[in-house]
């Protein structure tokens, strides 16, 4: 029997992707996706609702082209510098001898309330842990007995502004939002193996207007943040430092690589004419500075640059990524955790494929570093394979699991009221004669 569609849509400050799965019971397929270039938002801000609207619904409408069906509703990202996190705890007395629903429901209620601004909002309630009478670490304290019922809630809130026009840019593409996810923790949530979460890690969402920050300790999420540093700086940064146009520093920022291995090539080349060793061949390749021609990358002669040499542009590089890794720092000891985290740093989004940024944030932050994949929903369509599509792989996860939960709990909810049918049917048998 099908669960349904899901549809997650990744609202980006350079893309938008609609993503459009069908899950079934045991069987998913990609339906549908797209991405095009977001207009009208800026680090994940709506500036223009118009040109956000029209972004939306250009993606939204090739994904369905590609699906062959319309959809009616959709989980959405939020990703900005408005985002910040606290955690707190709640407590209540548990009404019978096991804990019901009723009773965590309550518990929830009691650990959320904390005093926000009139000017955000609440965006996620997660639970950390459950306390049932002193005992802690425990996940689901369903069925469980006791008498005293704690959790420790992590609240991420969000500018009301920010979430309102989101809103409002998505109803007006003909949507229905299910849920707006924080795209930090979609990530975390199909990034993150199982022991990276349990020994305590930092998952960097390096978007194209902002990076996300989401800390993880003790298999509980702990952090949740954002810098308004991202990829883009980067961009801009080229195009000021070798004074080139912004779509120019842009190719050369994504196509970095390819300029490093075409100039290696070509050295590699010319000291063979030379009738050097192997072993000559790469020393030399290690000691010199690698001249980099642009035209490798369809860039031509015509710019103000054909040839670069690669210290220069690694030095424009790597002077902005460790001003986006000094910013996350800050933030995280802000928080009082620390970035150090026994499994390191997971880097993903479209900027973590910018050219050895592992190396870098492994020799930053003193600690491993990775970069992060996403792999549920890749091996069922290539062109959602890469870092940049985590987000969206993340949220159509959360819908997953939201229809899964909602099975459950109806189930439960149809059960708990067969049995007070049940006991009010046996109640009246026993007042007749």
């Amino acid at each position: 029997m099908s669960k349904g569609i899901v549809t997650g849509i990744d609202i980006g400050s350079s893309k938008i992707t609609t993503l459009i799965v069908n899950i079934e019971d045991d069987n998913i397929s990609v339906l549908g996706v797209a991405s095009y270039k977001s207009s009208g938002i800026k680090k994940g801000v709506i500036v223009n609702i118009d040109d956000a609207v029209h972004s939306i619904s250009e993606s939204l409408e090739a994904a369905e082209r590609m699906a062959g069906i319309r959809v009616s509703n959709a989980y959405v990202s939020l990703g900005c510098k408005h985002i910040s996190s606290t955690n707190n705890k709640g407590v209540v007395a548990v009404s019978n001898d096991e804990i019901s629903y009723d009773d965590i429901s309550r518990v929830r209620e009691s650990s959320v309330a904390v005093s926000i601004p009139q000017s955000r909002e609440i965006l996620h309630t997660i639970a950390r842990e459950y306390v049932v009478d002193s005992q802690g670490g425990i996940k689901d304290p369903l069925g469980m007995a006791g008498i005293r019922l704690e959790m420790d809630t992590h609240i991420i809130t969000v500018s009301s502004m920010v979430l309102h026009n989101l809103k409002k840019c998505v109803s007006q593409v003909g949507l229905s939002v299910v849920d707006i996810i924080f795209s930090g923790w979609a990530d975390a949530e199909i990034i993150l193996t199982q022991t990276e979460k349990d020994l305590g890690v930092v998952l960097l969402d390096i978007g194209f207007g902002v990076t996300d920050i989401v800390v993880y300790h003790d298999d509980a999420i702990a952090f949740s943040g954002s810098v308004p540093i991202g990829s883009s700086n980067i961009t801009n940064d080229l195009a000021i430092g070798l004074r080139l146009s912004i779509e120019d520093a842009e190719k050369i920022k994504c196509n970095y690589p390819i300029l490093i291995k075409k100039a290696q090539q070509r050295e590699e080349k010319e000291d063979k004419e030379k009738k050097y060793s192997k072993k000559d061949i790469s020393s030399l390749i290690m000691k010199d500075d690698l001249i980099l021609k642009l035209s490798d990358i369809g860039i031509e002669s015509g710019s103000n640059f054909d040839e670069l040499r690669k210290s220069m542009i690694d030095d424009i590089i790597e002077a902005r990524i460790e001003e986006i890794f000094t910013a996350v720092k800050s933030e995280i000891k802000k928080s009082g955790f620390d970035y150090k985290m026994p499994a390191g740093i997971v880097l993903t989004g479209g900027g973590s494929k910018l050219y050895s940024i592992s190396k870098l944030a492994q020799r930053f932050f003193s600690t491993s570093a990775r970069v992060g994949y996403p792999t549920k929903y890749s091996a069922l369509n290539d062109e959602i394979s890469g870092p940049s599509f985590s987000t969206v792989q993340g949220i159509v996860n959360h819908g997953e699991e939201s229809l899964s939960k909602d099975k459950v709990l109806n189930s439960v909810s149809s059960k708990d009221f067969s049995n007070k049918a049940k006991g009010i049917i046996d109640w009246i048998k026993n007042l007749i004669p």
